[in-house]
């Protein structure tokens, strides 16, 4: 590791603990040339993955690709930044758990999609109208509907008042 000042490799580190996240890890380190001192922060990455799209052309993973996607569906929801990236390594981790160099696309939405129906329900909603590409309100609303399950309960207005329907 370089320093930023001087620009010399003879750096030390003086402490390693885990980040905020707890999905990488946070060095403190020293330069043994001009004793300036700096974090660094390490994180796994996903390596020689190729996605193969739905039209059958082939490209690298990039998880710019997710996190925009994700950054989309949770736009103005209440969701911090370490949320977030953690939300971002557990789908990474779900993809590296296939064990494959080459995984589709439809696979990843469909990581992103379990991943997201547990953290945020209205932006797996969101994340699902536009990769299912919901053409109508019928569509809508049978994804809505698998969403709450059987045991929601459905609620109905009467004369202004809301009844729980069981």
């Amino acid at each position: 590791m370089r320093c930023p000042v001087c620009n010399r490799q003879e750096t030390k580190v003086i402490d390693s603990r885990l980040a905020s996240n707890r999905m990488s890890v946070r060095r403190r380190r020293a330069c043994q040339s001009c004793g300036y001192r700096f974090s660094t922060s390490e994180s796994s990455e996903i390596l020689d993955l190729t996605v193969v799209k739905r039209d059958g052309s082939r490209e690298p993973y990039r998880r710019e690709k997710v996190e925009v996607g994700l950054r989309k569906a949770l736009e103005k929801r209440p969701v911090t930044e370490d949320d977030f990236g953690r939300l971002v390594s557990e789908i990474e981790r779900d993809i590296q758990k296939k064990r494959r160099d080459e995984v589709t696309s439809r696979e990843i939405g469909e990581i992103v999609m379990n991943r997201l129906k547990g953290f945020d329900k209205v932006a797996y909603i969101r994340f699902a109208s536009v990769y299912r590409s919901f053409e109508d309100v019928v569509t809508f609303e049978r994804e809505l509907k698998r969403l709450l399950g059987p045991s929601s309960p459905r609620r109905r207005v009467t004369k202004g008042r809301r009844k729980v329907k069981k």
